[in-house]
């Protein structure tokens, strides 16, 4: 079956599994997949992630769920920039998050990083997705 939006498809997977409070989720996987969750691991939202290669070029990722008093970590997480819409921001757009406390994820020709270092490195780019 053919995922059109791989990357949205990470999210719900994330979403549902944290409120059914299970400690990892599988994900099929991909580049753009990898640098995102190197943004959430480094960010704090996820405690980390493993990749299992089952040759003839499918890889997995187990992500291991982050919790903190019984809740998760990461309480909202939504796509932005969608395949029928893709959004995008220069470096003086990029959108903050609940005032700095969450992490907007921006892809730009630097990489896929957070919007604190997206505005250091000024660059802008496409607004992948918003954590909180």
């Amino acid at each position: 079956m053919a995922i059109n939006d791989p990357l949205g498809d990470l999210l719900t997977r994330i979403r549902n599994a944290q409120m059914r409070r299970k400690e990892k989720v599988s994900s099929p996987g991909s580049k753009l997949r990898a640098h995102v969750l190197d943004v959430l691991k480094d960010e704090g939202y996820i405690r980390g992630y493993s990749s299992t290669d089952f040759g003839n070029g499918r890889t997995e990722f187990e992500i291991e769920l982050k919790y903190f008093d019984g809740q998760p970590v990461i309480k909202q997480i939504e796509r932005v920039s969608r395949p029928g819409r893709r959004v995008y921001a220069d470096v003086n757009s990029v959108p903050r998050v609940a005032n700095g406390l969450g992490v907007t994820i921006v892809s730009t020709p630097k990489g896929v990083m957070a919007d604190h270092t997206a505005r250091e490195q000024n660059v802008g780019g496409e607004v992948l997705c918003k954590v909180f």
